[in-house]
């Protein structure tokens, strides 16, 4: 039985629909999942780059490609509110419910529906603080060591070449995106081409040109 560890941010609609599909998806296969709470803001900094929502184009196309994902795979989905909200308050929420930074399933399913279904405010303090009733937390949300595991699990997915929401982490293999779901299954599967060059090679790949910050490109000759 393989063990994948699921990175994850409630803000990400993407993974909320990748959370969702996951048992049917990869029905049939032997595996067990680690739910790990991520600050996907925190991946941004680190890496220098602004989230979908945060580019106006990229952010329409984000909710009209969500409803359709969500269309043909028949979950159900209702943007909250406001979007991007602060997930920091439900991220906690979720490892002070848990042991060592992850949360079971229930709780995780509990908080992705909390945002994603209903189309209502997933930052209001009120409705959180009946979901922190709800799910009996061991923990206040306020705890140091809660915000500090937080922090810890968003650092050591870096260092294990995490750089997004949705990730699936199955031994030394990363996967990212919703999209990625097959990819998973098949490695599960015991598919060589996971261990062939088109996987391993691809990092080697070298790079002929870097953007720089005047906007012009950096030509190697």
């Amino acid at each position: 039985m393989k063990q994948i560890t699921f990175y994850f941010d409630f803000i990400s609609p993407y993974a909320y629909l990748a959370f969702e599909q996951l048992p049917k998806a990869l029905e049939g296969q032997s595996y067990h999942v680690l739910y790990r709470p991520v600050l996907f803001a925190g991946m941004l900094n680190h890496f220098g780059q602004l989230g979908p929502a945060e580019i106006h184009s990229k952010r329409t196309w984000t909710y009209r490609q969500m409803y359709w994902h969500a269309r043909e795979h028949g979950i159900p989905i209702q943007a909250p509110e406001e979007h991007p909200f602060n997930p920091l308050p439900l991220l906690r929420l979720a490892i002070a419910c848990g042991e060592d930074g992850y949360c079971n399933r229930h709780v995780a399913a509990t908080i992705f529906r909390f945002v994603w279904n209903g189309g209502l405010n997933a930052a209001d303090p009120a409705r959180i603080a009946a979901l922190t009733v709800q799910l009996q937390a061991k923990r206040s949300i306020e705890d140091q060591e809660v915000r500090n595991q937080l922090i810890t699990n968003t650092s050591e997915a870096i260092a294990n070449k995490v750089f997004g929401v949705p990730s699936f982490a199955v031994n030394e293999h990363v996967f990212w995106g919703f999209d990625s779901l097959p990819m998973v299954r098949q490695y599960l599967a015991g598919d060589p081409w996971f261990s062939g060059a088109d996987w391993t090679g691809a990092s080697g790949l070298p790079v002929g040109a870097t953007r720089i910050p005047s906007g012009e490109k950096k030509i190697k000759g």
